[in-house]
């Protein structure tokens, strides 16, 4: 279903925002954490069947995965789940809010980096996109000639069949988009899927997070690699988006296919 929404002609102006770790890390302690959906994306179960296209054993990643009970959807369907997240308690939520033993282990390849495991079905890096791209500036990268997906690499998290990014792109500091994007595309498969939400809201009325990604961004971030089709649009304002000052709020879904 299309609403027809416009693009803001502000765009760009939450550019130069910018989150620290801390920040994020402040709004689990202080329980900030709206963005968590108790009952899973209503979006994503709606077009389950979709994504997945009747495959099993499929390699499913969640970046920026919080403790989102979507994860355990697809595990319970038989499909391996990695999950990137930079708090600890949103992990360790996860696991006791679905009742599951885990172990912990150091990941050496990262310093200060976690491996958090269920049976092989899940595993959670305590690193997540943000630390990489703040730690790994383009100087940095340029003098000891790395790249962020080499890091990505050198972690052994591997590739993807699937993607399910319902709160990291819109999460990401605009000026890491593109660092961001890189990596995404450096950990898809042959015949992947990457589903994709974006919102869209007047940027000039809030700061974000969650930031809005305008359509041509997502072309230009993607586009050339991958083929984009909108899913659907759907009105999603709830009151706390009213008291950030916007008075409309959107939910784009996006499915991005290999070209």
């Amino acid at each position: 279903m299309s609403l027809g929404i416009k693009e803001h002609p502000d765009a760009e102006v939450q550019k130069n925002r910018v989150l620290t770790l801390d920040d994020w890390q402040d709004k689990w302690v202080t329980r900030h954490i709206a963005f968590h959906q108790e009952q899973g994306h209503q979006l994503l179960k709606k077009h389950f069947d979709t994504f997945l296209k009747g495959q099993s054993g499929l390699r499913v990643f969640f970046p920026l995965c919080g403790k989102a009970i979507e994860m355990k959807w697809f595990a319970d369907r038989g499909h391996t789940v990695v999950g990137v997240e930079i708090s600890e308690i949103g992990i360790r939520e996860f696991f006791a809010e679905q009742n599951l033993s885990y172990t912990e282990e150091p990941l050496t390849e990262i310093a200060g980096a976690k491996v958090f495991k269920v049976c092989t079905d899940y595993e959670f890096f305590r690193e997540h996109f943000l630390i990489l791209l703040q730690h790994f500036r383009p100087s940095q990268i340029k003098r000891n000639n790395l790249s962020l997906p080499s890091l990505w690499s050198r972690a052994n998290i591997g590739k993807f069949d699937r993607i399910w990014d319902r709160g990291a792109l819109v999460a990401v500091n605009p000026g890491d988009r593109d660092r961001y994007a890189d990596i995404i595309l450096s950990l898809l498969r042959k015949g992947y899927h990457y589903l994709l939400v974006v919102l869209s809201y007047d940027p000039t009325k809030h700061t974000g997070p969650p930031f809005y990604v305008p359509d041509a961004e997502l072309k230009k971030l993607f586009g050339t690699k991958c083929n984009m089709q909108c899913l659907e649009e759907v009105d999603a304002l709830e009151e706390r988006h009213k008291t950030w000052g916007v008075d409309y709020f959107f939910e784009k879904l996006y499915l991005l296919t290999e070209k």
